[in-house]
């Protein structure tokens, strides 16, 4: 028989957060499992972004990508936007999903809080804020996938950081809650295989999401052998592999997709 080398994603239902600006990871990845034939569910907080002044922050964008996708014959769905801090907020989010797409295949969770603050300007407030975001969030909407999956199984994405190759000293609060992500992806992937449901996470490294510009963007885009940043599109692509049927002998894996990203070369 002939081998199929699609990466086809046709007849899925994935759910993705962190679709809240046209710059982000979140974004490529509803794009690009849309175009695989995917039917998408798309989650933002776009009042974050706002907040924290991205160029390409706007309310509503959601649902302007939801839009721009059906125009062009794809199935995607913008669900209503709210904050994952909020205790039922990912039971809801995962069931207003499953409402909206008959049923949930795969989940990918790209959404993330992220503020920076060394040691010594710590707060039980800062530190709460990601865990409840990066951390229960996950937990939740994970546990609300897992309650509607069918006997077919399923795919789960979670996204981690550079935390576990290196230091992220400015940044420790979110460090921490990216490495309990890893630590999550390797418990439920053994917690779910039971449901056929595989768990996988991904560390994109540095991500051109129009976050840094100038002299610092520079900087870093010399740390990767190939001179330039990770794109939004590269983590989108490791995404719609793991959630194709080329992966299904993949699970509890931590994939370090940087580039040859050395965060040591500056020193």
């Amino acid at each position: 028989m002939a081998e199929d080398k699609s990466l086809s994603l046709q007849g899925q239902r994935i759910l993705i957060t962190g679709v809240s600006r046209s710059l982000g990871i979140g974004a490529a990845i509803a794009r690009r499992c849309a175009a695989a034939g995917a039917a998408v569910a798309m989650h933002g907080h776009a009042d974050y972004d706002v907040a924290l002044e991205y160029p390409d922050a706007a309310a509503g964008w959601t649902h302007a990508l939801a839009a721009e996708l059906a125009a062009q014959g794809l199935a995607a769905v913008a669900l209503t936007p709210s904050d994952l801090a909020r205790p039922d907020e990912p039971a809801r989010v995962v069931a207003e999903a499953a409402a909206r797409l008959g049923g949930l295949d795969g989940l990918v969770l790209n959404h993330a809080y992220s503020t920076h603050a060394p040691l010594g300007a710590w707060t039980a407030e800062h530190i709460d804020a990601h865990l409840a975001v990066n951390v229960r969030a996950a937990m939740l909407m994970i546990q609300a996938f897992a309650g509607q999956a069918g006997a077919g199984g399923g795919a789960i994405t979670l996204f981690t950081s550079g935390q576990y190759l290196g230091p992220m000293t400015a940044e420790i609060a979110y460090a921490v809650s990216k490495e309990a992500i890893r630590g999550l992806c390797a418990q439920a992937a053994a917690a779910l295989a039971p449901q056929r449901i595989r768990v996988n996470c991904i560390n994109p490294g540095p991500t051109d999401t129009g976050y840094l510009t100038g002299a610092a963007y520079d900087e870093v885009a010399r740390l990767f052998p190939a001179g330039r940043w990770g794109l939004p599109d590269d983590a989108a692509r490791l995404v719609q592999f793991l959630h194709s049927d080329h992966a299904r002998w993949i699970t509890g894996q931590t994939i370090a997709s940087e580039g040859g990203f050395d965060r040591y070369a500056r020193l």
